[in-house]
């Protein structure tokens, strides 16, 4: 060594003696094969941590530069950067070149591997050079493009370790990788475990934030986030995937990334694009190999070995996991070569898989073997280790609070297990993650079955000693695992009681679902429903309901106040409960909260709400036990979930363009699925692999359909090239091809016995075929029936969007524009005409499988339920947010399922719906507030006025229905007049009581809005620009104001009855003087139309909202803009405010502002800070109602459900 460098470690002896723990940095020094065996185990015998360092020290001085430049490195990769600084000044100049290692292994590489995290070699390390020579060839290959290599081999036979010492190259990472290299284990994973380790790597990825802190809600987002990281972050670099066991993970990483991975099936990467290359790894190592491994663990050369050495690599099968478990063994005890050989021979350990995908007959011996060997101390923390589950990494601080330890005792635990093979850990960041082999796990389990329970309550009751639920937060290293297995670990312990404050708490509910999202709590209250009593089920139940319903909410940035959404719970449920005891302690520190005194006469048709994809969902349909529900849509995808609790179980990339249909085969064994992209595709609906793909169509296939036979499996799909076509399954080319439709196919079905085939077109016919012979058995010209109905002229299209047959088969249900037509099968008769009444399309319709019952799908965002017998609707089924594509029965009819452009697929009770009134409140709306009394005038969608107590719910007052279409509607503050605003730009003042009427007619075009004033004056505003006032006893105008070139959106008055403002489409807003003809101040700023505006108490602001979400705030003295409530950016997270804001309204006091749009929000004015969200349970709100006290508020959603809230107090 150096003098310089030696001089250097002398004169920092101490401070190294005093800080450094020496286990670590060992491994380092014995990997870059510095510090031998020997010597560590000489190390390891000194008494205290601090004689270990002095020894190590002592080696050191005795060794070349190449030592001291080692000892530097582990110094930096272990943590101890300023003991590394101090030793900085006596590195050897001839020697830190970048090239401080023999084999390659650089400090750079070093530097890259560890931050990539990369695992170390393992501490007794042979050479496979042409298996690693051969995975770099393959790397090199690459040649920067994105691409696939795959090292493939049985479990146990060293591609881990092959992997990580093929990048453990200074030329390939120069070349190659300048961007780095990151190491993702991943194991037998399901959706929600990839996308933890996608958030994993993300995380890790960006560390300093610098590019979205927004949580990952999918493996679509985890994937897109991915992408970008790597393309702007670290271009150039490599990904390793350890571990791979389906191909369908693969497809959260195809996102054109270079691509190293590990697996035992080779044809893993079939289901990705781009170049791929393959790697064998034999299932063993070679005898000579094995040999190698024993002779170094032992500390003898191989020509040394005895005898039984042979035999024992024999009967290891050439392993590398099985001989380092030996030689672990044999380290400590060198004499026993015999007793272990035995012990591999005579088979004498209880056998823990009879039969198992691990071909090793000696790994359970080896395995028991080992553990029997450690210390009894060391025992009992390695049985500790038996609750553990299979693929999962445990972060050392989930040990540290079971064994009540510091870190770094439970690494020195740990580190014994690694040593021997007992235990493997990766690292995560600065930190370790532990992790078993899955056949230790099976060894543990079985060795310790009858002490699991007690094992479980240990964890359990270590996490509540040390740890707080509501204190775990995202950034801890080991939340993520308590999020996810604290449930287990207490029902595998049978601690209901723990179990049922846990899943039954907002806190927990609030801080899992922003992590991994709601189907996963769902998935546990069914799963330890079991463990319930009776009484609890109930609870059960109100949770699961608020989770199944709000789940789409649940999924959203920024996170939902909890609190809130549970307020909006029944009454009598649990979670109502929780969420009003938590609000009252929150009122009383200040915060606001809102309770929904009518909601009792609100029904909750809907039983789940999940949002699958990231676009339109346009088909959904059910599997034929119930169970499962196919989803595809416009993000090219095809999900497979639960039906009950909405949990995904399959996300397949299926096609190349948008998936327009998808269909569960009779035996549920497969889906069928057609795109934009020309292909009908066939998937193994259980693993998601793909069973045949058919291209013969010519253009994109818009429907598919199977037959309803279990023993005759046939496809039938159809096109916009005019064509259906029949396949056999077993076959590859179509069986037969249906001619006869002179525009595209839109849907097709078999008959229930399946001997015909029912399809309909946009050339306006529905088509009956015989599927035995494939000819047209018969042709109905529906278009010719709407047309002679609706008294058209004969060039008008008509398009036939879906077509369904009655459970016997005897009628057939066509769809064409907004009627329901049913004609007999075979006289073709028409039996049965449905006309919806809307101008709206009917997009889809399917029969009810018992009954006379249709559902059916409009674009107007409505489904509705008719009988088709008698021709009238059932029920409105109200809760889509935009069109609605695809409704479907059950097989059993209980319930049927709809889907849509809002990205969600809503689950619908049969027997609930039919109960419910078809009668809607349009958003026309006013109220009058009078004491404790909430008097409110609605219309609804048949054009009848409601006086509605808002507290009881009760109509007080029904007219009859209104000739002309009403715009909008004021109630007077003594409820006797009602002013009326028409399409045809009239107003009707109306009196209750004497029935008498004025009607004042002056506006060019319909009134968008109007306002009382004082001394009976109105005023009102048009789509024609002006803003009249009128005398209400004469009819007469008294001032009309040109204000705007546009349509005038909004008009507000100033409480002191001497302003008003206006607002437009221009993007302006103006302030006037109901004395000038002239505006006082026009508002310029918004880069939306100003939708609405609004005075505060004292007349001294005013509130401007517009089409952005934006909301300004201006001093009407001045007409300058004083600060804005604005959405936060794309880059920061989703917008604060979704859609419109349409209308505003200042607390008394002018320090609160609540606004409507997508939903219901309060601001501080001040500040511009959210303070409450209410979401309604539909959008687009057109006004929002206040009470002079700010504490009660009426709207209604665009779904027609009414709200009546009141801030609690």
């Amino acid at each position: 060594m150096d003098a310089k460098a030696r001089n250097c470690l002398l004169q920092h002896k101490e401070a190294l003696e005093r800080d450094i723990k020496t286990s670590y940095l060992m491994d380092h020094m014995i990997s870059d094969q510095v510090l031998s065996l020997s010597e560590e185990e000489k190390v390891r015998d000194q008494p205290t941590q601090k004689k270990k360092a002095a020894m190590l020290i002592k080696l050191l001085l005795e060794k070349d530069n190449n030592s001291y430049i080692s000892f530097y490195n582990a110094l930096l990769h272990e943590g101890y950067k300023d003991l590394a600084f101090l030793l900085q000044d006596g590195i050897p100049l001839a020697s830190y070149n970048g090239k401080d290692s023999v084999d390659g292994v650089t400090s750079y590489v070093k530097t890259v591997l560890c931050e990539g995290g990369v695992p170390q070699r393992p501490v007794v390390f042979v050479t496979r050079k042409k298996l690693v020579n051969l995975i770099q060839e393959k790397l090199y290959k690459l040649n920067g493009e994105p691409g696939w290599v795959t090292v493939y081999g049985m479990a146990g036979c060293g591609k881990s370790v092959l992997a990580a010492e093929a990048v453990r190259d200074h030329s390939l990472l120069k070349t190659c990788f300048p961007g780095g290299v990151h190491w993702v284990s991943i194991g037998k994973q399901d959706k929600s475990g990839l996308l933890m380790k996608l958030q994993n790597l993300c995380t890790r990825l960006d560390q300093d934030g610098a590019f979205s802190q927004r949580l990952l809600l999918n493996l679509e987002e985890a994937k897109d986030r991915l992408h970008f990281l790597m393309l702007r972050k670290y271009p150039r670099s490599l990904l390793i995937l350890d571990d791979i066991w389906d191909s369908w993970v693969l497809k959260a990483f195809d996102s054109h990334h270079q691509i190293l991975l590990t697996s035992r099936d080779k044809s893993v990467t079939d289901s990705v694009m781009g170049p791929k290359y393959m790697v064998p790894v034999e299932s063993g190592l070679r005898k000579e190999k094995g040999l190698e491994i024993l002779a170094l663990f032992v500390n003898m050369k191989k020509t040394d070995l005895p005898e039984q050495a042979h035999s024992i690599v024999k009967e290891c099968k050439g392993s590398p996991l099985v001989v380092s478990l030996i030689g672990a063994l044999l380290r400590d005890f060198p004499n026993r070569w015999g007793y272990y050989l035995r012990q591999l021979q005579n088979k004498q350990f209880k056998r823990i898989r009879k039969s198992s995908s691990y071909d090793y007959e000696a790994l359970d011996e080896a395995m028991s073997i080992s553990v029997e060997r450690l210390s009894e101390d060391l025992q009992k923390y390695y049985k500790d280790l038996s609750i553990l589950q299979k693929d999962v990494r445990v972060p050392t601080k989930v040990l540290c609070i079971l064994w009540d330890m510091e870190t770094e005792e439970v690494e020195d635990i740990l580190q014994e297990f690694i040593n021997k093979s007992l235990l493997f850990h990766d690292r995560n960041g600065k930190s370790f993650r532990y992790y078993l082999h899955d056949l230790q796990v099976d060894f543990l389990v079985e060795k310790n079955r009858d002490q699991l329970q007690e094992l479980h309550r240990k964890v359990v009751t270590q996490f509540q000693r040390n740890c707080k639920v509501h204190s775990l937060t995202a950034n801890q290293e080991d939340s993520m695992y308590w999020y996810s297995f604290l449930a287990y670990h207490m029902a595998s312990a049978n601690m209901r009681q723990e179990l049922w404050d846990l899943l039954f708490s907002l806190d927990w509910i609030k801080a899992k679902t922003e992590l991994v999202g709601p189907a996963h709590l769902i998935h546990e209250f069914m799963q330890y429903s079991h463990l319930l009593d009776k009484k609890d089920c109930t609870v059960c139940e109100n949770f699961q309901e608020f989770l199944s319903l709000n789940g789409h909410l649940l999924g959203r940035q920024p996170f939902p106040n909890i609190v809130q959404l549970g307020l909006c719970e029944p009454e009598t449920s649990e979670v109502y409960r929780q969420a009003k005891l938590r609000a009252k302690q929150e009122v009383d520190k200040g915060r606001l909260y809102l309770e929904w005194i009518n909601k009792k006469t609100i029904k909750k048709l809907s039983r789940l709400v999940v949002r699958p994809h990231t676009d339109a969902v346009y088909h959904a349909c059910f599997s034929e036990d119930g169970q499962r529900i196919a989803s595809c849509g416009a993000d090219k995808t095809l999900q497979v979930l639960k039906a009950e609790t909405g949990e995904k179980l399959l996300e397949i990339e299926a096609h190349e363009d948008e998936v327009l249909c998808c269909a569960f085969s009779k035996d549920d064994r497969f889906i069928a699925t057609c795109s934009v992209d020309k292909k009908v595709k066939i998937w193994n609906s259980r693993t998601g692999e793909l069973v045949n793909t058919y291209d013969e169509h010519s253009e994109q296939v818009n429907c598919c359909h199977f037959t309803n036979m279990e023993h005759h499996l046939l496809l039938a799909t159809g096109s916009s090239d005019y064509f259906l076509k029949l396949w056999d399954l077993n076959k590859k080319e179509c069986r037969n091809t249906l001619f006869g439709h002179t525009n595209s196919v839109n849907h097709c079905q078999f008959s229930p016995d399946d001997k015909h085939l029912a399809s309909c077109s946009a050339d306006g016919t529905l088509k009956l075929w015989d599927v035995s012979s494939a000819n047209e058995w018969s042709s109905i010209d529906v278009r010719q029936h709407v047309l002679n109905s609706d008294g058209l002229q004969e060039d008008v299209d008509v398009m036939v969007k879906c077509c369904s047959w009655s459970s016997d088969g005897a009628r057939v249900m066509a769809a064409a524009a907004n009627r329901i037509l049913v004609f007999d099968v075979h006289t073709r008769s028409l039996v049965g005409e449905i006309h919806t009444g809307h101008s709206s399309a009917i997009q889809y319709c399917d029969f009810f499988p018992k009954s006379h019952l249709a559902v059916v799908a409009l674009s107007h965002y409505c489904v509705e339920l008719w009988n088709t017998d008698v021709g009238l609707k059932v029920a409105d089924c109200r809760g889509h947010l935009s069109w609605v594509h695809c409704v479907a029965f059950s097989p059993d009819g209980s319930s049927f399922l709809t889907s849509s452009d809002d990205q969600t697929i809503r689950l619908w009770e049969t027997r609930k719906v039919c109960k419910n009134s078809a009668i809607m409140l349009k958003q026309e709306v006013d109220v009058v507030f009078q004491e404790d009394e909430v008097m409110i005038l609605a219309v609804d969608n048949v054009q009848r006025l409601q006086l509605i107590n808002g507290k009881t719910g009760h109509t007080d007052y029904l007219t009859e229905a209104q000739k002309s279409r009403i715009s909008c509607c004021c109630l007077g503050p003594d409820l006797r007049y009602v002013a009326l605003g028409e399409e045809d730009g009239s107003i009707k003042v109306w009196n209750w009581q004497s029935k008498e009427f004025v009607f004042l007619k002056a506006h060019q075009e319909p009134v968008k809005d109007f306002q009382l004033l004082q001394n009976s004056r109105l005023l009102t505003w048009s789509f024609d620009g002006t803003v009249k006032v009128w005398n209400i006893l004469t009819g007469k105008v008294e001032k009309d104001f040109v204000c705007h070139q546009g349509t005038v959106l909004s008009c507000g008055v100033s409480p002191d009855g001497t302003k008003f403002s206006s607002t437009s489409a221009d993007k302006t807003a103006k302030i006037w003087s109901f004395e000038s003809q002239s505006s006082l101040h026009e508002l310029r700023g918004h880069e939306g139309c100003v939708r609405c505006s609004v005075f505060s108490g004292d007349s001294a602001l005013l509130a401007t909202g517009d089409d952005n979400g934006e909301i300004r705030i201006w001093n009407v003295s001045t007409g300058e803009q004083l600060h804005s409530c604005v959405p936060v950016t794309v880059e920061k997270g989703e917008a604060t405010y979704v859609g419109w804001v349409t209308d505003l309204h200042f607390s008394p006091d002018g320090r609160m502002l609540v606004s409507a749009g997508g939903y219901l929000k309060w601001w501080d004015v001040d500040t511009g800070e959210s303070l409450q969200t209410f979401y309604t349970n539909g959008t687009n709100l057109k006004t929002i109602l206040v009470s002079p006290t700010f504490k009660t508020y009426v709207t209604v959603d665009n779904l027609g459900i009414l709200y009546v809230l009141q801030a609690l107090e």
